[in-house]
């Protein structure tokens, strides 16, 4: 299927999904660093447990002064909830001291005045920081116009044919970013995850149920 299809496609795939979820508010009081950091422990677990691994975090440790000073194996415990989180509180250090290393404080608000793309690049220089984490970042603290790909928009995506059924999750960020429909990245992403928790899950899709059924090239899986 052409670029044109797919983005009509997508449009109607997009007016559905706010029909049925509405159109999501942007939150207000994101902050980049935070949001960095706060997908950086939402990674190979679950919401519950990536929310409450920020929490113990924010409240064992005040500022990000006090992360950067922590012991690894302390603020591994911290965070044991999320899991991974020897690797987590490493990654989560090492990119505490390269802002401070860099830039003199721990502060990334100067990532949203940044051109999408140098800041793209920048951030997924990082060790452990990929193309997921950098859009997450710039879409819902910056309200930049990206598209992230989590492990629920790449199932759905491939279902409803939107990107190849093997495309890693690289290839599916560059195609679902050429293609959503231009000022619905944020609404998009979010209804997209919506539907992946209420409908179009991984294991037991409700296909009889799905509004999507007509775009979906696996629902004879299932029924």
């Amino acid at each position: 299927m052409d670029k044109e299809k797919l983005m009509a496609k997508l449009k109607e795939i997009n007016d559905i999904l706010e029909d049925i979820f509405g159109i999501p508010e942007r939150s207000q009081d994101e902050e980049p660093l935070g949001t960095l950091i706060h997908t950086i422990l939402s990674q190979n677990t679950n919401d519950t447990n990536s929310e409450r691994a920020f929490n113990n975090l924010i409240e064992k440790y005040p500022t990000w002064e006090d992360v950067l000073s922590a012991d690894v194996k302390e603020l591994a415990e911290t965070i044991r909830i999320g899991g991974l989180a020897r690797q987590k509180s490493v990654r989560i250090k090492q990119v505490l001291k390269w802002l401070k290393d860099n830039y003199g404080k721990l502060n990334l608000d100067f990532i949203c005045d940044m051109d999408t793309t140098d800041a793209i690049q920048l951030l997924t220089s990082l060790k452990g920081i990929g193309l997921k984490t950098a859009n997450v970042l710039l879409c819902f603290a910056c309200g930049k116009e990206t598209f992230p790909v989590d492990t629920h928009i790449l199932r759905i995506s491939k279902r409803l044919a939107l990107v190849p059924e093997k495309a890693s999750s690289e290839m599916a960020h560059e195609i679902m970013g050429q293609i959503y429909p231009k000022g619905k990245a944020y609404s998009l992403h979010v209804n997209m995850i919506n539907f992946g928790r209420t409908i179009c899950h991984a294991r037991k899709p409700k296909c009889r149920e799905c509004p999507l059924i007509n775009y979906c090239i696996a629902w004879q899986e299932f029924i």
